[in-house]
């Protein structure tokens, strides 16, 4: 079946050709008539497949199709992401699908100053894209209605209510119109979230792809085991020998964002990086160099592993292994987006095997180990270090022993 078959409106149809959209995917293809329909939705999909466009595309076609007299009358679709990156690229989405349509998107989120947010919120929209924080921030501030919404969608929502913010959910469920639709689109869900998730449906549609592999079939994904303190080394290699290559590099923390960066500084290597302690102005500004491939390697913490889409990203290599299993899934879905191939490789050291197997667990199978013999580790390690340069460790060591024996010849102590 191809969009054009489908019963949605004529500029819909346009905007879908020009991006090049032709087929739907699965998630988009078991997601679509029900929501059309008007059904709530509770769909569980590999990261990647398109979950974005299997709800703005029916709900943009349902929005146009409304005849819309007066927009001041309030939202009438409310989009809740758990983070300000995915709500900036939800917004991209809609705006692209529904020009030449009656539909108008916009975004809220925080990190940025209010006052042009709500100066654009008065001049009513159709849909709002928003993270909870600054939404319920407006609400309470009288900036922001949203007893006209008819649609309520919770994108990544596993994420939302792990963060703790079911109760914020549930309260704005409470403010909306009694017979809303409610659609609920995440990559990974366990049974405590799902147990919260038909709290908030009802009689909803499950759709789940690819239930028993949350890892898309587009992703070859591996795991190489490697010492702690060796992994930058290996990065190195990896990024040397892919030199054209967009390469997104996952890690723990915000400092050991910082220091991989700096490490690769030492050897040539531009890198930027992205985490909590930069400012959104910064974080959205580095997100657009790596879209655009100013810079090719981004090193990120899982602030960045929720639902971004990045185009082209050859490879995802965790450098830490994530805390969280169920972030596994979200990390390797930056690359093999739709219908392009990617590869992940995940360092592994000693400390982590506990989390590899946790990991393992969660997907249900094992990882592809990358083997590797002790002569070929202790080779890439020694080629490394020698172009370092600060740590050729064995040129220091011979001028130390030359010196001794000049010493001893001459009948002096070495000093010490």
């Amino acid at each position: 079946m191809k969009f054009d078959d489908y019963y949605i409106s004529e500029e819909l149809k346009k905007n879908l050709s020009k991006l090049g959209f032709t087929k739907p995917t699965d998630i988009q293809f078991k997601s679509i008539p029900p929501i059309l329909k008007g059904e709530d939705v509770l769909a569980i999909a590999q990261t990647g497949t398109g979950k974005t466009a299997a709800f703005a595309i029916p709900v943009i076609d349902i929005l146009h199709k409304r005849r819309i007299k007066q927009r001041a009358e309030g939202i009438r679709c409310l989009v809740m992401v758990p983070t300000r990156e995915l709500a900036q690229q939800i917004t991209e989405v809609f705006e692209k699908l529904s020009r030449h349509t009656k539909v108008k998107a916009f975004g809220i989120y925080g990190g940025v100053e209010q006052e042009q947010q709500i100066t654009k919120l008065n001049d009513g929209f159709d849909v709002l894209i928003a993270t909870p924080g600054r939404m319920f921030d407006l609400i309470s501030q009288g900036h922001l209605r949203v007893d006209r919404i008819e649609i309520l969608i919770l994108d990544e929502a596993d994420h939302m209510l792990d963060l703790g913010f079911i109760k914020d959910i549930q309260d704005i469920k409470k403010k909306l119109k009694q017979n809303h639709q409610t659609l609920f689109f995440s990559a990974t869900i366990n049974e405590t979230i799902k147990k919260l998730a038909y709290s908030l449906v009802r009689n909803a549609i499950r759709i789940q792809v690819s239930p028993k592999d949350p890892v898309a079939k587009n992703v070859e994904h591996s795991v190489v085991f490697i010492e702690m303190d060796d992994k930058r080394f290996f990065l190195e290699r990896m990024i040397k020998e892919n030199p054209e290559s967009k390469i997104l590099v996952f890690v723990r923390t915000k400092v050991r964002a910082e220091r991989v960066k700096t490490a690769m500084e030492r050897v040539g290597i531009e890198s930027i990086t992205i985490h909590g302690d930069k400012d959104q102005r910064d974080r959205f500004g580095v997100m657009n160099r790596f879209k655009k491939g100013d810079v090719k390697i981004l090193i990120a913490t899982d602030i960045s592993s929720r639902g971004i889409d990045i185009p082209n990203v050859d490879y995802v290599i965790n450098y830490d292994l994530p805390d969280k299993s169920e972030n596994y899934v979200h990390r390797v879905g930056r690359t093999g987006r739709g219908r392009e191939k990617g590869l992940a490789i995940s360092f592994c050291s000693k400390e982590e095997k506990p989390i590899l197997d946790e990991i393992q667990e969660f997907l249900g199978s094992k990882i592809t180990v990358i083997e590797m013999s002790k002569t070929e580790y202790k080779e890439i390690l020694e080629v490394a270090q020698e172009k370092e340069g600060d740590t050729n460790w064995k040129s220091v060591i011979h001028e130390i022993e030359q010196n001794e024996e000049w010493l001893k010849k001459k009948g002096k102590k070495p000093k010490r």
